[in-house]
């Protein structure tokens, strides 16, 4: 059985409705956890576990990956 390590992103919202969900579900904190991957989305986990969102890789009109 081969272990798989987390993987982490942080994100900075984009939009009026992001930047609410980032306020008040993930207590300002940038970090998620990445929960399952395709080729062109990410499905992730906020760090305070109370939101889980579906982001583009490329382009995604709400969040934008910040280093």
């Amino acid at each position: 059985i081969k272990s798989m390590k987390t993987k982490f992103i942080c994100v900075q919202p984009k939009t009026n409705k992001a930047v609410n969900r980032f306020h008040n579900m993930m207590d300002e904190l940038h970090s998620c956890r990445v929960e399952q991957e395709t080729e062109d989305k990410m499905f992730l986990a906020s760090i305070s576990g109370r939101y889980h969102f579906w982001m583009n890789k490329m382009n995604d009109d709400n969040w934008e990956v910040i280093k």
